[in-house]
């Protein structure tokens, strides 16, 4: 029997949500049915990354994540919130076909388009050797999220953090004095309250946190984002 909230509900509009909730693996859940006001903004989806085009395994903007990654971040959020600020998703769960994606465009030496972008003092085939691209990914692990934090009032303004998400070099690293005190001050905000609930920061990139207990610590999944 259906709750009576449900009976204003257009059929066709809950056949859509019920199918939508049901392509997820048990275990993971869309981080906005937890914490609606995190802004989620796939860049793999599109075209505003470093490949330059849409990734494969991204075919909806929903921002993945294993339920207790899922919930610690909606925490994080809520500790936000009060001051006017909130969290800006650009990855979270990442199929392996993804992965497999961003191993073909790096072994493409002539596909440079996007390196003044995103790794300007970088040779491309650099990329690999240096850690930047690897075979395997701890987003397919679906406790892994890149983030960044916004003003709620302006929601296309994001702190500044000295460098773009994606960016290619040391101006990325968390700890990195090539950016200003500001930045560098919003980049611990975000890492204090990121590790307050549990995740763990990464050496070089200021927006990629795993979740310390994640619950699939050697397990790679494939499917795709719908």
């Amino acid at each position: 029997m259906l709750h009576a909230n449900y009976l204003s509900i257009p059929f066709f509009l809950f056949l859509s949500w019920s199918l939508s909730a049901a392509t997820l693996p048990d275990g993971f859940v869309d981080v906005q049915t937890l914490s609606p006001g995190i802004v989620c903004e796939l860049r793999y989806l599109g075209n505003d990354n470093f490949i330059g085009a849409p990734v494969d395994g991204y075919h909806a903007n929903r921002c993945i994540l294993s339920r207790p990654a899922a919930e610690a971040l909606a925490r994080v959020q809520q500790a936000l919130e009060p001051y006017g600020l909130g969290l800006h998703v650009f990855d979270a769960y990442r199929p392996q076909q993804a992965v497999d994606h961003f191993v073909r465009w790096a072994g493409d030496p002539q596909d440079t388009r996007t390196q003044e972008a995103y790794y300007p003092e970088l040779d491309k085939t650099e990329l690999f050797p240096k850690g930047y691209i690897a075979e395997r990914s701890g987003h397919s692990r679906g406790s892994t999220v890149d983030l960044t934090i916004i003003d709620l009032n302006h929601a296309e303004h994001s702190l500044d953090m000295g460098s773009p998400f994606d960016f290619f070099g040391p101006a990325s690293w968390p700890d990195s004095m090539a950016v200003d005190a500001q930045a560098r001050a919003n980049r611990l905000l975000l890492r204090t309250l990121m590790m307050a609930e549990g995740f763990k920061p990464y050496a070089q990139e200021w927006w990629h946190f795993t979740l310390s207990d994640e619950p699939w610590p050697d397990q790679y999944f494939d499917f795709p984002i719908k």
